[in-house]
């Protein structure tokens, strides 16, 4: 009819255990769901990914420069010829025709 003191904490152990496994779950469930967990890992792995895109146009854009440089450095007419297109300047004598819209430039 009594049952022993043994017997009676065998549920209450399984209910404590069990308790403790449900926080456990649910404490891992709302952090995995929150801004620091899975959602927050993938848009970081997302912007290294470009990221690392951007650091690779960016050295191929330098590479070229770089190579843009060394024919200028070896070239003085192409260095003058490049002088005179960005700065806009004209030899005396020389005429100069433009075209499209002037708005534009």
């Amino acid at each position: 009819m009594f049952q022993g003191l043994g017997e009676m904490k065998a549920p209450f152990a399984r209910i404590a255990y069990l308790g403790a496994f449900l926080a456990v779950l649910s404490y891992a469930f709302f952090t995995l769901r929150g801004p620091h967990g899975i959602p927050g890992l993938l848009e970081r792995q997302r912007q290294i990914r470009d990221m690392q895109q951007r650091n690779a146009e960016l050295d191929k854009e330098i590479e070229r420069m770089r190579d843009h440089i060394k024919r200028l450095t070896n070239n003085p007419a192409q260095q003058e010829l490049e002088i005179r297109e960005r700065l806009k300047l004209v030899k005396p004598g020389e005429k100069v025709y433009i075209t499209g819209d002037p708005a534009k430039q």
